[in-house]
């Protein structure tokens, strides 16, 4: 005997026979399964990084040397403040969407329109401070040379132990600079634009500062930086073959090239995560003073968004763990 389902039991069944799986409505329920699933990958990336710091301990930049910019203050030895600032601004953004969806629960348009506005604001202020560091990431502010091998060579000032900038010391000389072909250089890399200063103006620069020494990629027992003696420096700087200039996805002038190809990768795609959770925002902040949620005498619209946005400032501070504390 076959069983006839009518309309009204196809809409139960659809929406749960009636029962909320833990009390969730059926777009909360997809909204979690997608959080899960989103954890899942970023679960992914953050072991890789693991694994290859790990694998690259000893040459892998220290972040107190790496993120010491801040803005307006150009010059100032500030390592981790404005990073640290961003994580504020983004779990206070957290707080206002908690309080946005209080206010719905309440039906107090006017407390959640102010507060989605503020998370807004705070989501706004984030991406453009991680674009900021990107910025600062790839002009580099000291400069490097890469031997053959691909490993970086830094300068110091041999009394202070302070890093020097290649524009501190660098003598310019009057000579024919063109890019590098692919034909011409290690690897058969062809350079995009010239750097600021030549290898020769370097070394002979070099050779005119008797302070300066050279400073290695690899760590001590101490964990910090390996510095070579004059002559070790010198002898080794006569093996460069390239001047690093910031970073990028093939040369990082603050030590191992796969904390650049990270960086860029997670902080960018937790950067889109968090873009997309401004332009939701914004879409529904536009439904709220449009009086959509008002009409339907229901906010769970921002509840849900309000999941995404707490997913995305939980795994900023995993992110943030992982590259800059550890």
């Amino acid at each position: 005997m076959e069983a006839t389902v009518t309309t009204d039991s196809k809409e139960k069944v659809w929406s749960g026979g009636g029962v909320k799986p833990l009390g969730a409505s059926y777009g909360k329920m997809m909204m979690w399964f997608f959080i899960v699933s989103d954890a899942l990958t970023f679960s992914g990336f953050l072991v890789a990084y693991g694994f290859s710091r790990y694998k690259f301990i000893e040459t892998w930049p220290i972040a107190d040397e790496v993120f010491t910019h801040f803005p307006f203050l150009h010059g100032v030895d500030a390592p981790m403040y404005y990073v640290a600032l961003m994580t504020f601004i983004l779990i206070f953004s957290s707080v206002t969407m908690v309080l946005a969806v209080d206010a719905g629960h309440q039906l107090k348009k006017n407390k959640v329109i102010w507060y989605m506005l503020l998370t807004i604001i705070g989501g706004l202020i984030f991406v453009g401070s991680q674009a900021w560091e990107w910025k600062n990431f790839i002009s580099g502010e000291y400069g490097a040379v890469e031997l053959k091998s691909g490993r970086i060579l830094q300068f110091v000032d041999a009394s202070t132990g302070e890093r020097v900038a290649l524009a501190d010391f660098a003598k310019e000389i009057e000579e024919d600079r063109t890019t590098q072909q692919s034909n011409q250089g290690v690897w058969y890399m062809s350079e995009t634009s010239l750097p600021s200063y030549s290898l020769e103006e370097i070394k002979t620069g070099f050779e005119s500062h008797e302070n300066i020494v050279v400073r290695t990629e690899m760590l001590n027992e101490h964990g910090e930086k390996t510095v070579l003696s004059r002559a070790e420096s010198a002898e080794r700087l006569g093996q460069a073959t390239t001047v690093v200039e910031g970073a990028n996805l093939v040369r990082n002038e603050y030590g191992s090239r796969l904390f650049a190809d990270f960086f860029f990768f997670i902080t960018g795609f937790h950067g889109f995560h968090v873009f997309s959770g401004v332009v939701i925002n914004i879409i529904i902040f536009i439904n709220i003073v449009l009086g959509t949620y008002e009409r339907r005498k229901s906010y769970e619209m921002v509840e849900k968004v309000g999941l995404y946005w707490h997913f995305v400032d939980l795994v900023w501070v995993f992110v943030f763990t992982f590259f800059y504390l550890v």
